[in-house]
């Protein structure tokens, strides 16, 4: 595990509040809906207006306004090939709230950085060279607020990997500024039979089960292919928040069946929380099981697995001891064991699937409907995907209504839809494809209109924007 207080000594970074104990209202690495949780969130007394400081020498290379959910923040890049960034600010320092005064002007625009809250009337996005805004470590910088994507006052702050700007957990460089002696705890783990190859506690589908203590003595069976995830979070003293796990093992009769390290996770990888992570049982419930097993399709560089991505294969009948390991950054562990009885039992065939309709995660995909066109790269789904499109017949509107998958289903970048018109539109200036409230801006060609969309489960159609 990391050691935070060599590495933090070695790379000199301080604390951007300037407190000796530093406390957090969120992790690095939680999982959210399409996005791993960028940064560690550090409170603030849940009030604005708290000093701000560079964490290590280096110059301030960016300065944006309603930009990412970041509100006003601050982008600092550092000698040693790392940059920070400096979220959900009130205010910056005068000379930083110059040069976004000089763009205001620039661009004939009005000269405000109020306590905006997505979308900023007018965002604000300015580079600058070295020699520009040099600070040094532990110069103040900016003013703590609750701007962007916030819904209470405090600082969201970054680590990234300047050259590729992955992220970076910033534990890694501040951890010595927080106390922590309190494991992580397991509240359950899901089983995940492999549809057609295996069944676990007599059912193909998947089950999860709550830990009542650390080892649990209730009866498990299992026969043939089985994955596993498990709902856990991390917790700190002084503090009742909860947070993301920074490292799991699964161990199987010793044998390391998946390992995971969140710690340097590629920015352009995000959405690929989705597989990881169990989405659908997040959406119905709330909740997030993260997989001790590898979608094919997900390429996130977190983990370590056996052949089979993480996946067990249970062909003999005989025990199998079954640990969990949960360790946070601090090395402070919870191991959470349980034993699966391998029974011989019959598998169910998986149900028969129209390949019509399947969308395979390696392969480039393109389908068409009366008057709609789907095209999705490879690599945009963890695995491959059965999926049942609608039209909803509008002849008296710009467009029918088309629906691909008949629940949520997020991609892991841009697919692109196209849909034809029903009429012709004399201003094609307000044209958009619109989901619910949500508007996408297009192309018109040939009668044509097409965007770009990140979600199969949505119904598209064609309108006139009301935002224009």
């Amino acid at each position: 595990m990391l050691n935070i207080l060599l590495l933090a000594a070695a790379l000199q970074f301080v604390s951007p509040v300037h407190d000796d104990h530093v406390t957090l209202a969120g992790n690095f690495g939680e999982p959210r809906p399409h996005h791993f949780h960028g940064g560690i969130d550090i409170r603030t007394d849940m009030a604005v207006g708290k000093p701000l400081f560079a964490v290590a020498d280096g110059y301030v290379s960016r300065i944006t306004v309603g930009l990412y959910g970041y509100g006003n923040a601050v982008f600092i890049q550092h000698p040693d090939g790392h940059s920070s960034v400096y979220c959900h600010l009130k205010n910056f320092t005068p000379v930083l709230r110059a040069r976004i005064s000089r763009y205001h002007r620039e661009h004939g625009e009005p000269d405000r950085i109020d306590e905006w809250h997505n979308p900023a009337p007018n965002p604000v996005d300015i580079y600058l060279r070295p020699h520009e805004m040099p600070v040094s470590r532990g110069q103040l910088v900016a003013i703590s607020g609750n701007t962007g994507s916030s819904v209470a006052p405090h600082l969201h702050l970054e680590i990234h990997d300047t050259k590729t700007w992955a992220m970076r957990d910033p534990l890694r460089f501040l951890g010595h500024y927080l106390v922590d002696k309190t494991p992580p705890m397991a509240h359950s783990f899901m089983a995940y039979p492999q549809e057609g190859e295996g069944i676990f506690n007599g059912s193909p589908r998947q089950q999860y089960f709550g830990f009542s203590s650390h080892e649990l003595h209730r009866e498990f069976t299992a026969w043939g292919k089985v994955g596993f995830g498990i709902w856990a979070n991390d917790y700190m003293e002084d503090t009742f928040h909860h947070y993301g796990i920074r490292h799991t093992r699964l161990t199987i009769d010793g044998e390391v069946i998946f390992e995971s390290d969140v710690d340097s996770i590629p920015a352009q990888m995000n959405r690929q929380v989705n597989s990881w992570g169990d989405y659908q049982h997040w959406r119905h419930q709330n909740v997030w099981y993260m997989k001790s097993f590898v979608e094919p399709g997900c390429q996130l560089p977190l983990f370590k697995t056996n052949d089979s991505r993480g996946i067990y294969d249970f062909n003999q009948e005989r025990d199998y001891q079954v640990v969990y390991a949960l360790t946070d950054a601090y090395g402070n562990q919870s191991l959470y064991t349980f034993t699966v009885t391998g029974r011989r039992q019959q598998i169910p065939r998986a149900p028969a699937k129209d390949t019509r309709w399947v969308l395979r995660w390696n392969q480039v995909n393109s389908f068409q409907l009366p008057g709609f066109q789907l095209t999705l790269g490879r690599h945009q789904l963890p695995v491959d995907t059965e999926v049942h499109p609608t039209v909803s017949l509008q002849p008296n509107r710009l467009s029918h209504a088309y629906t691909v998958a008949q629940q949520s289903m997020p991609i892991f970048r841009d697919a692109e839809i196209s849909i034809r018109l029903n009429q012709q539109v004399t201003d094609t200036s307000r044209l958009c494809i619109a989901a619910g409230e949500r508007e996408y801006p297009v192309t018109l060609r040939n009668g044509w209109v097409t965007t770009k969309i990140r979600e199969l489960g949505a119904t598209y159609q064609v309108r006139l924007s009301t935002s224009k």
